[in-house]
């Protein structure tokens, strides 16, 4: 294997087992940590330390995704499907995490401003509330999206690399 492959397969490894830890470990925890303690405000602080770590993988994602994109042509070739597939996929990855960050993360954190009060506070009915559960959702499959493409990624790369 190449040093740029090596290195290509690296870095799309290392960022998808952090967003799988983030989604798996970190989101739920300190939901979990912090509403163990009842407070009043629990969601909201649990909900910046996910905004803000979120915002580490997602622009982490974006950031490797185009390493991967320069670097893609500048490796021997080996197959031209194989490539387009894998250009397809590295770019999914930039664009998911990157509407997650500049996008969606940023319409949530003008949400949660403009409602004043901590979420937690905010009644399940009120407008701002459900836009905002929307686009966690958005958030949610977006990081999803970009996690399944990065996992295609990886086995495009290992898979040239060891022919």
């Amino acid at each position: 294997m190449s040093y740029l492959n090596s290195s290509r397969l690296t870095l799309i490894s290392l960022w998808l087992g952090a967003a799988v830890f983030f989604s798996a470990v970190v989101a739920p925890s300190a939901f979990s940590a912090l509403r163990s303690f009842d407070l009043p405000n629990a969601g909201e602080i649990a909900g910046t330390i996910v905004t803000r770590t979120l915002s580490v993988v997602n622009v982490t994602g974006f950031i490797v995704g185009i390493f991967l994109l320069l670097t893609l042509f500048a490796r021997p070739s080996k197959g031209r499907v194989a490539s387009i597939i894998e250009f397809i996929c590295i770019s999914v990855v930039m664009i998911a995490t990157g509407v997650g960050h500049w996008v969606i993360a940023a319409r949530m954190r003008a949400l949660r401003a403009a409602m004043v009060i901590p979420i937690d506070q905010v009644p399940i009915t009120d407008a701002r509330r459900i836009a905002f559960n929307s686009l966690h959702v958005y958030s949610v499959n977006a990081l999803g999206i970009a996690m399944i493409a990065a996992l295609v990624t990886i086995i495009l790369i290992a898979r040239s690399s060891r022919s």
